[in-house]
């Protein structure tokens, strides 16, 4: 399938959503997708699976499109699901509860698609639906993207005329401005890490917004459409010509999340970036996906990125997480007549070879076949899952992806692809950089300090060259040592594969791609990893070519390694 015409976008929201439908409980109100675990009880896990698939249907029902089944689905499960006396009742809540977060896209159904979401209702479902949403001003919610939630949903409330809560929904919004960082960018709360939240949460929600509220807010609305557009100049770096946008952060399991903001930008009415440049993002991404093996054999998407793979999952993405991903058909809500369907997908614009992204910590490089981040390690070290994997790595490839560690024991084991490994004489141990303790990022090269274990000193300089890039280490350590600067994770398995290692050179590549590291440090030795399976995003299999250094206890240490990239 590629996508050109409105009907083409609601045919693939239908091929990711129409699995489900035989799936949903007697009542609709639950849907089970899964077994694997998660951090909230399996009441919230079966809401979750509900209700995300309302970000593709409220748009697409906004925009004119027909499905009873889905409609009596969604007015049966809105009845059950807030029915105290119902068995399929979602119940009450706590502080910080899961809930909250699935509420914003009833909310928007509410504000967007009333007629198939809210006007179906009996009086007497209604009031349960607006007593049962009123539960977020009840109790806690986290102090980040999560003050959306609540603001969309008192807007909805309002916008109905049922009781809300004026006091928080004007907190929460005094809230989300103080996350405002300036040049377009937001953090998330009192994160200081910038990953796609930033997009499809802080930007999406604020479009959204801007959209409901414009008449009644106008200056807040025009801030929330105003930093969108500065922020689109630096995101539309992220996406590749191939459509793939770049694998970094966490939350990566919502796989065409990622071009959620562009649907975002678009029905919000914005064009400073032209809306056929705008369809060729969002085609190419959701064609891209579409390539990927992120479905069952019943058609349900998995947990993972580009297969299915729980070793890299949050420990908040529950079987009906991915669907999350939906939010990038907020597109379908545009009319008939909208330029959107008639205008041709435009291809990227021309863009800078290198583009430094202050406000996102980190420099990104546009090579001839692929999108490469050079991020300064900016984050929080400990969280979801697989922190330093997702944020600390020299590099981040739209080809190569990235690997997340099975265990911090052994090379093969940790995977520590784009990172300088140490292990210390005597252990199995490996150590990456977590967070660099300071930073710099300049406009041709990302410096960084950080300590991967106490007693252990660096300050790494990677600098992007036209073919890849090099880094410059300055080591002062305690304990004798093996350092292993790692090139990316190459998929093996493939036709004309061949890894050779030889002198202070390592190199493994196939047809289409491979990776050459080459180093000058004492005692540089090229290295093959073979790392185990499903560690790296794009692929089960990778390994990794590394160069090997001897790092000696009170003797300062440096090491320049060289990582050149083919694509075909």
């Amino acid at each position: 399938m590629r996508l050109e015409t409105k009907q083409d976008f609601r045919d693939w929201m239908h091929k990711v959503l129409d699995p489900l439908k035989p799936l949903y409980s007697e009542g609709g109100a639950r849907l089970h997708l899964g077994d694997s675990g998660v951090t909230y009880p399996q009441v919230s896990i079966e809401m979750e699976a509900f209700s995300r698939p309302l970000w593709a249907l409220v748009p697409f029902w906004a925009g004119g499109g027909e499905d009873k089944e889905f409609e009596d689905l969604y007015v049966r499960g809105l009845t059950n699901g807030t029915d105290p006396e119902h068995g399929e009742y979602w119940g009450g809540f706590t502080d910080y509860d899961q809930r909250f977060v699935e509420m914003a896209a009833i909310a928007g159904g509410i504000l967007f698609a009333p007629e198939k979401v809210w006007e179906p209702l009996s009086q007497k479902a209604k009031e349960h639906l607006a007593g049962w949403l009123y539960g977020i001003n009840e109790h806690i919610i986290p102090d980040c993207n999560w003050q959306f939630f609540m603001i969309l949903v008192n807007a909805a409330l309002r916008k109905q005329g049922c009781p809300y809560d004026q006091v928080k929904l004007e907190a929460g919004l005094s809230k989300v401005e103080s996350y405002y960082l300036g040049d377009g960018w937001y953090r998330d709360g009192g994160s200081a890490q910038k990953d796609y939240y930033i997009s499809f949460a802080m930007h999406y929600y604020g479009l959204l917004y801007a959209k409901a509220m414009g008449d009644q807010e106008p200056e807040r609305c025009s801030r929330f459409t105003e930093r969108a557009k500065v922020f689109a100049r630096d995101f539309i770096y992220w996406f590749d010509d191939n459509g793939s946008a770049l694998p970094y952060g966490r939350s990566l399991a919502y796989r065409f999340g990622e071009a959620a903001f562009w649907s975002a930008y678009v029905f919000a009415g914005l064009d400073d970036i032209p809306t056929d440049v705008v369809k060729g993002i969002l085609a190419r991404h959701l064609n891209w996906w579409e390539d990927q093996k992120i479905f069952d054999r019943d058609g349900v998407l998995t947990i993972g990125y580009a297969y299915p793979n729980l070793i890299m999952a949050e420990r908040y993405n529950a079987p009906g997480s991915p669907y999350w991903g939906m939010k990038s058909l907020l597109c379908l809500a545009l009319p008939d007549d909208h330029e959107f369907w008639s205008v041709p997908a435009a291809s990227l614009p021309g863009l800078e070879a290198v583009k430094c992204l202050k406000q996102a910590d980190m420099i990104v490089a546009r090579h001839k076949k692929g999108v490469t981040a050079y991020p300064a390690g900016v984050c929080e070290k400990y969280g979801h899952g697989h922190v330093p994997e997702k944020y600390s790595k020299f590099a981040y490839s739209t080809r190569f992806g990235f690997s997340v560690a099975r265990s911090q024991i052994v090379l093969h084991e940790n995977a520590p692809d784009s990172a300088l490994a140490f292990v210390i004489d005597g252990d199995d141990y490996v150590f990456t950089r977590k967070v660099s303790l300071s930073c710099e990022v300049k406009e041709d090269r990302v410096v960084s300090t950080w300590q991967p274990f106490p007693g252990i000193l660096v300050t790494s300089t990677v600098i992007p060259e036209e073919d890849g890039h090099r880094r410059i280490h300055e080591i002062e350590s305690s304990y004798d040592c093996r350092a292993y600067d790692c090139g990316f994770s190459v998929e093996k398995f493939t036709e004309g594969y061949v890894q050779r290692a030889e002198g202070s050179t390592a190199e493994v590549k196939y047809e289409a791609m491979g990776c050459q590291v080459h180093g000058d440090g004492p005692e540089a030795e090229g290295v093959i990893i073979e790392a185990d399976p499903n560690t790296n995003v794009l692929y089960p299999n990778g390994t990794i070519p590394a160069v090997g250094y001897r790092i000696r206890k009170g003797k300062k240490t440096r090491l320049e390694t060289v990582i050149k990239t083919y694509v075909k």
